[in-house]
């Protein structure tokens, strides 16, 4: 695929337009007395974050996260061990991975609350007999079973 001269230029002046609004990385460590990965920018500040909530770096060991490395731009860092990136202003931003990661990792966490209400409701299920078992079209819809087959020849 070639680029033109405009697409160039235009990603040129995106990439300008991001260094401008947010600050650039310094450099990048992996703090094991903290468990956390420490970001410092040329603003001064510094950003701590536990590897295991962002995405790509969620199974890392120690020993994978001690080289990290700052992306030319300065708006990234590198896990070489990992071939896993983090982009600073999402990061800034509070994002810790793409938006479909996000949403698996916050349902996986809805999914093992366990509160009391939630307790109560799955005994008082188990003593209805559980979950009701799934039914053959035909007998949920109340159509008998040669009308059922019937349909399902004339659609095919």
């Amino acid at each position: 695929m070639e680029i033109s001269d405009e697409i160039f230029e235009a990603a040129n002046q995106r990439g300008k337009a991001k260094k401008a609004a947010y600050p650039t990385v310094v450099s990048a460590r992996y703090d094991r007395r903290i468990s956390k990965v420490v970001v410092s920018l040329a603003s001064g500040l510094d950003l701590a974050f536990s590897p295991h909530d962002a995405q790509g770096l969620e199974n890392a060991r120690a020993v994978d996260l001690v080289d990290i490395q700052v992306s030319a731009s300065g708006l990234g860092i590198h896990f070489p061990k990992l071939d896993a990136d983090i982009y600073i202003p999402a990061l800034m931003e509070g994002f810790l991975g793409s938006k479909s990661w996000i949403a698996a990792e916050n349902g996986s966490r809805g999914g093992k609350s366990a509160s009391s209400v939630k307790s109560a409701a799955a005994r008082q299920n188990g003593r209805l007999g559980g979950r009701p078992r799934k039914q053959p079209m035909a007998e949920a819809t109340g159509i008998s079973l040669d009308k059922a087959t019937k349909i399902a020849v004339a659609q095919s």
